[in-house]
């Protein structure tokens, strides 16, 4: 609307039709629903609107089942766009029209080269802070890699070793005032600050959306308690189709906050 104020924007991949053949890992399969699939992308779609950020699709790429999983194709710092190498094979056609869209907002590219590999989901910044996630998809060339380009943005990396989990962010995140919250039994804890053990597997995913605002998986309802009990203003999805296929709030969506007028 006229004279509405944005956070910035939320890049988000509309599912393919071979959603239901996407990899999982560490689950059992389950069969998914792409009808219920749909309505609860438009609806997490419609929460980060109503939260302040200009929803923006990037192109669908029909023969790639995890492509909805967007998070995993850019890790976006300041005005600079990581396209990331998957470690799945499957996945590296994704990156394309991420890049694409990374482009079309303006932003400087950078590439993971080979024999790197890295996914967004194993990317955690926390201020000037980046946590990434070695173990499954990602290995240590690729956390290197991206040290190097975040490096001129004052950015430090700091590896983390992953256990029985997909991703860093499978295992933990960060709530606004930088605090971690997850599970801490899934990553090597040396050298990482406290971790908020979450009640349940879904609460270890959070997406801080500016100011107060957080958005969680329906399924965490304690989690959902305990952070609106801390005085944040929780939002919560259910996207219990993307879970089905290892899926969480934070692998839906690429945040790009809007960059102070003048910033280069």
């Amino acid at each position: 609307m006229d004279g509405y104020t944005y956070h910035g924007v939320a890049l988000t991949r509309r599912p393919g039709p071979r959603l239901a053949d996407g990899i999982v890992t560490h689950v059992a399969r389950s069969a998914v629903d792409p009808v219920l699939a749909a309505r609860q992308y438009t609806i997490y779609q419609e929460t980060l609107a109503s939260a302040g950020w200009r929803v923006v699709e990037v192109d669908t790429t029909l023969e790639h089942p995890d492509s909805v999983f967007v998070e995993d194709t850019l890790v976006v710092c300041e005005d600079l766009a990581v396209v990331t190498r998957p470690g799945a094979l499957e996945r590296r056609g994704e990156v394309e029209g991420a890049e694409k869209a990374a482009c079309s907002l303006g932003l400087r590219v950078a590439r993971i080269e080979e024999p790197a590999t890295l996914e967004g989901g194993d990317v955690l910044q926390v201020g000037s802070t980046v946590y990434v996630g070695v173990g499954g998809r990602t290995n240590v060339e690729g956390a290197e890699q991206l040290e190097r380009l975040l490096a001129p943005l004052g950015r430090k990396v700091s590896q983390v070793s992953l256990g029985r989990v997909l991703h860093l962010k499978s295992a933990m995140t960060a709530l606004p005032d930088g605090s971690l919250v997850g599970l801490p039994d899934l990553v090597e804890t040396a050298g990482l600050p406290p971790i908020r053990r979450a009640p349940e597997e879904p609460g270890a995913h959070v997406v801080p959306l500016g100011g107060k605002d957080v958005l969680v998986s329906a399924a965490a309802g304690e989690t959902v308690r305990l952070l609106a009990a801390d005085h944040w203003r929780v939002l919560p999805v259910d996207i219990s189709e993307f879970e089905k296929l290892e899926g969480c709030v934070t692998c839906l969506s690429v945040l790009v906050p809007d960059r102070p007028e003048g910033a280069s």
